[in-house]
């Protein structure tokens, strides 16, 4: 219910409740740098769901994909709303598991020794692994693993985003402890103009909505990452 460009950009929207959860869970705060940047990551999804026309800054806009009212109200409600939420819920993990693994707190006086970094990432395994057992005794794949079996349906095709999801969770967490945050951010700017290029030569095409987002998107990496918040 998404184009690739504009999932990745609204995926990038876990920035924005990220930097708003390790506030409230960890005191950590936000220069006025980042605080602008994360203003034009929210004006970038807005502009690529058309919230924000572009017509109102003399662009001329291209056609949409979904252009009957049954798509784009599927778009909206399957694909849209979704992805903000599990982007919300992953800033809201990523906040909590920061404090856990760094011990840090809201008092620096409270600072306590943060958790074995091994043993929490095996809980969270046994952790996924049961809530996905519990959802599929309730959900329709469930349903259709029970009926067909795990593997109906399967392709070769379908081990590459299983594989390019598993080995990027190996990589960000490699790139986050070796190389930094910043060269992070500038792997999300990359993989945002490796989404469009790719998308630009399928069927679906790139939107000028879609071009205008996911630049506006980049800027804002680009700013919160090489403008971190210091003590004065």
């Amino acid at each position: 219910h998404l184009e690739a460009l504009t999932f990745n950009v609204l995926n990038q929207t876990k920035i924005l409740s990220a930097a708003l959860c390790c506030y409230l869970v960890m005191g950590k705060k936000q220069s006025k740098v980042q605080a602008f940047s994360l203003l034009m990551l929210v004006t970038s999804a807005m502009v690529m769901e058309k919230v924000i026309p572009l017509k109102n800054w003399g662009i001329a806009a291209a056609k949409s994909s979904f252009s009957s009212p049954d798509l784009m109200s599927r778009h909206v409600t399957h694909g849209v709303v979704p992805v903000l939420f599990a982007s919300f819920i992953s800033g809201l993990a990523g906040a909590l598991t920061q404090k856990n693994l760094q011990g840090a707190s809201k008092k620096a006086s409270s600072v306590q020794k943060g958790r074995n970094t091994y043993l929490f990432s095996m809980e969270m395994t046994v952790a996924s692994a049961l809530v996905l057992l519990v959802s599929l005794l309730v959900s329709s794949d469930g349903k259709a693993i029970s009926q067909n079996g795990l593997l109906h349906k399967w392709t070769p095709q379908t081990l590459i985003p299983i594989l390019t999801n598993s080995i990027g969770g190996i990589l960000v967490g490699l790139v986050t402890k070796h190389a930094g945050s910043v060269r992070k951010g500038f792997a999300l700017i990359f993989g945002l103009l490796l989404s469009g290029v790719i998308q630009a030569g399928s069927s679906h095409g790139v939107s000028t909505a879609q071009i205008v987002g996911g630049l506006l998107a980049a800027c804002s990496l680009w700013l919160h990452t090489m403008n971190p918040y210091r003590k004065s």
